[in-house]
């Protein structure tokens, strides 16, 4: 474990590897899952500011769910999560000709209509953040269905905090992932 100011890292943050693979796995973390995309409170508010923005880049099916359910709700750990269509992909899941899943939300902001990239636990994913008392803690999440990004960055010497950098930035600020840099980058020397 490695303490950077107020947050506790796993170790596997910085010495597993990991990098997305889409044309593999297609996406399926935008569909698999027990519940919505975990939100922060200030995306709540920028999914109700930006949604008109948002909603043209949507599934109809999405869109439905939306209107009907709302933008996100409380899951069973008390979270705000994004709605789902029918219990299974998340509502802002849209997909491409090749069938590979990707986010609605992230389409409006590549389109330069929004500012809000996407929900970040699922730009910082396998990283999940939890808070307790008053640390947080940032660990690595194991997940059957991501198997093909592990595999694609050993394959590619890509460590998973690498991988992370702009969202893990985003998170937690550059001083802090410049620390994680220089912990991991020693750390994986060994």
């Amino acid at each position: 474990m490695l303490q950077i100011e107020n947050t506790i890292i796993s170790d596997d943050v910085i010495e597993k590897k990991f990098a997305c693979n889409l044309k593999v796995c297609k996406g399926i973390c935008c569909v698999e899952g027990d519940s919505g995309a975990p939100l922060e409170t200030d995306e709540l508010e920028l999914l109700e500011k930006e949604y008109h923005k948002i909603k043209e880049f949507l599934r109809p099916e999405g869109i439905k769910a939306i209107e009907k359910k709302g933008l996100y709700y409380v899951d069973e750990e008390l979270d705000y999560v994004t709605t789902l269509v029918d219990g299974k992909e998340c509502a802002y899941t849209v997909f491409d000709t090749e069938g590979i899943a990707a986010c609605g939300i992230e389409k409006a902001y590549l389109a330069g209509k929004i500012k809000f990239r996407k929900p970040l636990s699922c730009w910082l994913y396998p990283v999940r953040t939890k808070d307790i008392s008053d640390l947080k803690a940032v660990n690595y999440d194991v997940w059957d269905i991501c198997k093909s990004a592990v595999l694609f960055g050993e394959k590619h010497n890509v460590f998973a905090y690498k991988f992370l950098k702009e969202p893990l930035i985003k998170k937690f600020g550059k001083e802090w992932y410049k620390q994680l840099k220089y912990y991991a980058d020693f750390s994986n020397k060994k």
